[in-house]
């Protein structure tokens, strides 16, 4: 379920003049019982709301006073969300008579012309208020204090996102709450500003129109609207022609191949980017710890201790937290086990609060490989919010490649990749439109969209992504991964897990050890699939070619070309070369 939450205003809204109907009430009542939340956002003061309505007991929140008071309706409590008015404020407007003036926790409120009234006293005591309208209405509040900030508070509180919630108004003091829902609705009556900035319109006014609105969300959670919501849209890049391409923000199905090197890693870190910079939280399960520098994120496990599922579950349980789950510590063959538990525990997570918004698994064949089979937690027919990334669909689960239906595809192989993709879910072969993509190209198909693959400029990342240097230069690369200096003999067992120990030992081992090594071109292969940054493998390789007999010349040169990426001051290192 994607909207967990319906945020409603109440005059003009769900009320009209300040009455709601039977038929709105049962409807609110139906969208209690489908296991969703109600919270009321409100410009009244608490003990006018209580005169007026009395079912507040069908909501778990109010925001009041027009964002300063928390009200819980099953407990009493009220909680402001900000300081009183100053006295000498009130005593001041009392003393220009202004009429209907009125008094609460932290709002003050009075009508419209006497606005003039508040901006000279505000003026004239040098107070940090300000001045909001709703149809001839006027509040005074601390600046900074709006429907929008009270309505993330009783978010918070309810541990839900403003991505999962659906927001309905009409008039010019909803802007703000409307403008963090993650879907946007105003009524058939609403001002016509309002109207022009939401995602829809009822067809009916007042409450009607918010009763057709709740059905809309019972009976498909708004899907049907989908393709009215853009403006919370994911860019993956644009068509040769300059139409935008994106992805849903929610219920993404994607899976990102290509070769090694081919900029799997950038396509994910800039949708991680745009992720960030829109407040959906994710959570990216990283098999080699390549993700460790990602901001806005906290890592949990390392080479050294394996994460923990509790440990996980926790911290994505909070609202705004992001996690990178580092596998290195997990064995090859715990690593399904481990996934298939937490996939299973993130999916009751998203069932409670529709967190996190998305789940990516970098080389998801770790997690996930070919030969894996169903246990006691299976996949989904159709997998939600996941974003797979590996080198290619032959080496993943027939499982798991039957649950995805967007491919991705990065390099030199298209042919080969639709191939296996397709093979695997029995569909009929796909051709590419290219036999090579070109670098910063993507091929883009879709299983259910009834279109050939679509050939389109990838949206590059505004901070570059260097997400290898300091893992790759100083960090602890498992076993498998290190380079060992053995020798013609194989007597040696020199062990490098990064690319500084790989040059100090390279520097004390004698001319014959090093150059076995340079002349089997395995320093080359290491830096290719280890390290996987092919443009220093090539350059490495020629090396290899060019300075085979010669062991300072070879050690000097490919010390060069390693510190030249990976062991300058991180504002030299980032200018080297652009980012794989």
């Amino acid at each position: 379920m994607r909207y967990l939450a319906l945020c409603t205003d109440y005059d003009g809204t769900i009320a009209r003049h300040g009455v709601v109907d039977d038929l709105t009430i049962d409807a609110l009542a139906r969208l209690r019982e489908s296991g969703r939340k109600l919270v009321m956002v409100t410009g009244r003061e608490l003990p006018d709301l209580f005169s007026v309505f009395q079912r507040l007991d069908l909501f778990d929140l109010v925001v009041a006073e027009n964002g300063a008071l928390l009200y819980n309706p099953q407990t009493k409590e009220e909680k402001p969300l900000c300081e009183p008015p100053p006295p000498a404020f009130v005593a001041a407007l009392q003393a220009r008579n202004v009429a209907r003036l009125s008094v609460g926790r932290t709002i003050v409120a009075t009508w419209e012309p006497h606005e003039r009234d508040a901006l000279e006293v505000i003026r004239d005591l040098g107070l940090e208020l300000q001045v909001i309208f709703n149809k001839g209405a006027v509040m005074i509040l601390p600046s900074g204090v709006n429907k929008a900030t009270g309505l993330k508070a009783a978010l918070t509180e309810l541990n839900l996102s403003v991505h999962n919630a659906v927001g309905v108004g009409d008039a010019e003091n909803d802007h703000a709450f409307l403008g963090i829902c993650e879907c946007a609705v105003a009524v058939a009556n609403a001002l016509p500003s309002v109207q022009e900035k939401a995602d829809f319109v009822t067809r009916a006014t007042h409450g009607p129109g918010v009763t057709q609105l709740i059905d809309e969300m019972i009976a498909d959670d708004l899907m049907s609207r989908e393709p009215s919501l853009r403006r919370h849209r994911i860019l993956l890049g644009k068509t040769y022609l300059g139409e935008p391409v994106h992805f849903s923000p929610h219920g993404v199905n994607a899976l990102i191949v290509g070769t090694s090197g081919g900029g799997k890693s950038t396509v994910a870190a800039g949708l991680v980017e745009r992720l960030c910079q829109q407040q959906y939280t994710f959570c990216i399960v990283d098999p080699e710890g390549d993700y460790d520098s990602v901001e806005s994120a906290v890592v949990l496990g390392s080479a050294e201790h394996p994460p923990e599922i509790e440990e996980c579950e926790q911290l994505l349980c909070k609202p705004d937290e992001n996690a990178v789950i580092n596998l290195m510590g997990v064995k090859l063959n715990d690593r399904p086990w481990f996934f298939m538990t937490l996939f299973a525990r993130l999916r009751d997570l998203r069932a409670r609060t529709g967190r996190p918004h998305w789940l990516i698994v970098d080389e998801a064949h770790h997690v996930l490989p070919s030969n894996w089979q169903p246990s006691d937690v299976s996949l989904p027919e159709v997998l939600e919010g996941v974003l797979l990334v590996s080198v290619t669909p032959s080496l993943l689960a027939k499982s798991l490649l039957r649950a995805v239906d967007t491919l991705v595809i990065l390099g030199d192989k298209p042919r080969q990749m639709l191939h296996e993709f397709t093979q695997a879910n029995k569909l009929p072969m796909v051709d590419p439109p290219v036999e090579q993509i070109e670098a910063g190209d993507a091929l883009l198909w879709s299983r259910t969209a009834n279109a050939p693959p679509l050939l389109l400029k990838l949206e590059p990342s505004k901070v570059e992504h260097r997400r290898h240097l300091r893992k790759y230069a100083e960090g602890e690369l498992p076993e498998d991964r290190s380079f060992f200096f053995r020798g013609p003999q194989g007597k040696l067992k020199l062990r490098a897990p990064n690319l500084i120990t790989f040059m100090e030992l390279g520097d004390g081992v004698d001319d014959d050890t090093w150059l076995f090594h340079l002349q089997r071109h395995e320093v080359s292969q290491w830096l290719r699939e280890a390290i996987k940054d092919e443009e220093l493998a090539d350059k490495v390789a020629e090396v290899e070619n060019e300075i085979d007999n010669d062991a300072d010349a070879s050690r000097k040169e490919v010390r060069k070309l390693i510190e030249a990426v990976y062991t300058l001051p991180a504002s030299t290192a980032a200018s080297a070369r652009p980012s794989k």
